[in-house]
């Protein structure tokens, strides 16, 4: 038996776990919406900040480990997807709906509207462009109501911001992905560090923290923002 076939089992075990790896995130989920159900907010930010984590490395790991070779029965694109969906749309809803940022019954509708706006996002095959920009917002309202969390404005603007969220999906802009973007990549992973640690320090200081961290996410929001003005061009091509 020549060496190459003798790794062959490994190759597929490596495979598979990247693939199981991948799929933990929808146990973390599950662990995160218990804890929006029970208004155990910094907790279930928690989980969800473990979530992004293991979205932001497992497809370096999937790439490494050559899944699409190794253990091609499983489909890896689908199933990022299917666990982004539910960190990403479907538990962050159900926290800004169990929460008082606005009157239930307001959140609640809007919180439909999202999830099926975010459906029709993810299933979007124009969803990135060549040069990997996300076409419109990229639905991470997990990101987005932390932010509403942290920050605390008026239902009335939380509601506002979540309506123009979910047309802005479907806008002609693009927003940044922070670790594939050639544009201003170093800067933009050193801000994406620097933004975990700010925001592990909110979730740590039960989501009300020191104005100080408050001042660094804001600012951090504004530069990805912004960050879409350095591309070259500047709106989505077709």
């Amino acid at each position: 038996m020549t060496s190459a076939r003798k790794s062959m089992p490994v190759r597929r075990v490596a495979g598979f776990s990247v693939h199981v790896f991948t799929a933990s995130g929808g146990a973390v989920a599950l662990l995160a919406l218990d804890a929006a159900i029970e208004r155990h907010f910094a907790i279930c930010f928690a989980w969800l900040g473990l979530a992004l984590f293991i979205d932001g490395i497992d497809g370096t790991l999937a790439r490494f480990a050559k899944v699409s070779e190794t253990a091609a029965t499983i489909d890896g694109v689908i199933l990022d997807l299917v666990v982004d969906f539910l960190t990403y749309v479907l538990v962050p809803v159900v926290a800004m709906w169990r929460s008082d940022l606005m009157p239930s019954t307001i959140a609640f509708w809007i919180g439909l509207v999202v999830v099926i706006a975010s459906a029709l996002y993810f299933a979007d095959t124009r969803m990135k462009t060549n040069d990997y920009w996300f076409r419109g917002f990229p639905a991470i309202w997990n990101v987005f109501a932390f932010y509403l969390f942290v920050l605390r404005w008026p239902w009335q603007i939380n509601a506002a911001l979540s309506l123009a969220a979910t047309a802005a999906m479907f806008a002609p802009v693009v927003f940044v992905h922070p670790l594939r973007v050639r544009r201003l990549r170093p800067l933009t992973i050193a801000a994406t560090i620097v933004w975990f640690a700010l925001a592990a320090v909110a979730i740590v200081e039960g989501l009300q923290p020191q104005a100080w961290v408050t001042v660094g996410l804001s600012a951090l929001a504004v530069y990805f923002l912004l960050l879409p003005l350095a591309r070259r061009p500047i709106w989505p091509r077709r």
